[in-house]
């Protein structure tokens, strides 16, 4: 009787643990999904909004976002807590843009996002950015072109600083 309760709960345990891995995986899973699933988002819906900003650059930071929808041009503001690096203004310019640019790839009336760092503010409108970019961003069809399409506009640092100072 008591090897037969201990071969009992020894099978509950493990069928316990492998419970708990299949868990994780699915979170794991879910957590990879691609973020173009997002495309064609409106800005007032604060659900897919917040699962984008959950996907992007520094999203261990992000504090809170406030969308403003009740008068056009409609845009948002994102506050993201202290980022630990070495050259901070830099990762900020760099975070500002990175976030925007896929932001406004998948909201469709977006048309300006603040970003507050710590002390930094920085305002980036849409057209402004497809200057930038030199394309619409709505043109973009995957993460991986978008990825690249930032990282070869990130490689000029002097672009960058010139897109801020405008």
């Amino acid at each position: 009787m008591k090897r037969t309760a201990g071969y009992l709960l020894f099978s509950l345990l493990l069928a316990l643990i492998l419970n708990g891995c299949a868990f994780n995986n699915n979170v794991t899973k879910d957590s990879n999904e691609d973020i173009f699933q997002y495309k064609g988002t409106v800005i007032g819906n604060n659900s897919a909004i917040i699962n984008i900003l959950g996907k992007l650059k520094h999203n261990e930071k992000f504090e809170e976002a406030s969308l403003v929808t009740s008068e056009k041009p409609y845009g948002m503001t994102v506050t993201y807590g202290s980022l630990d690096t070495p050259e901070v203004e830099k990762e900020y310019k760099e975070t500002a843009i990175t976030n925007a640019t896929f932001l406004f790839a998948l909201i469709k009336n977006a048309k300006w996002i603040t970003f507050h760092f710590d002390d930094q503010a920085y305002k980036i409108t849409r057209s402004k950015l497809q200057d930038f970019h030199s394309n619409d961003l709505n043109e973009f069809a995957s993460q991986k072109e978008l990825e690249a399409a930032v990282e070869k506009q990130l490689s000029d640092d002097s672009k960058v600083n010139q897109f801020f100072a405008q």
